[in-house]
């Protein structure tokens, strides 16, 4: 399937997933599984790569080489998206440790709290789904659409070598 891809259609793609899973994040929020620190960060990539995908998408026809550019920074926004999903599910495992200021008992250190957010901690997923939490799809989601960045850089530079 990726093999037939463009770039355009790549981009298009990415835009349309990453619209979905954000969108999906809100969702959950509203439905009362508030997001913790880590959380919050990683949806990062999303307010990044939604809007330059859409930019992508609209320039590939008539720019081809300032595409290909777009499609290789989307890939490495999703592989550091990927790796950020991945630590935060090794805290949530307790693989590793997390930021001091959202593990651990929640007890007060370095000043008092901001009572005015709910307090949610890093350490523990809100929801698994399949035995992933939010931070697991987010890693999985995440190198899916950088598969299909590359894809698109890919097809770009053989377009242009066959025609």
């Amino acid at each position: 399937m990726l093999k037939s891809i463009t770039p355009q259609r790549a981009a298009l793609l990415i835009l349309a997933v990453a619209a979905a899973t954000i969108a999906g994040a809100w969702i959950f929020e509203f439905a009362g599984y508030a997001p913790c620190d880590l959380c919050l960060k990683q949806r990062w990539a999303y307010y990044v790569a939604i809007p330059l995908a859409l930019a992508v998408a609209l320039i590939s026809p008539s720019s081809p080489s300032l595409a290909r550019y777009g499609l290789a920074g989307l890939a490495l926004v999703w592989l550091g998206s990927m790796v950020f999903g991945i630590f935060h599910s090794g805290v949530e495992w307790g693989w590793w440790p997390g930021p001091t200021t959202c593990t651990g008992t929640g007890q007060l250190t370095g000043g008092l709290p901001d009572l005015s957010t709910p307090a949610v901690m890093c350490d523990k997923a809100a929801i698994r789904i399949l035995g992933l939490s939010l931070a697991g799809w987010n890693a999985v989601i995440s190198l899916g659409l950088a598969i299909v960045a590359v894809a698109g850089v890919r097809a770009q530079g053989s377009s242009s070598v066959s025609q």
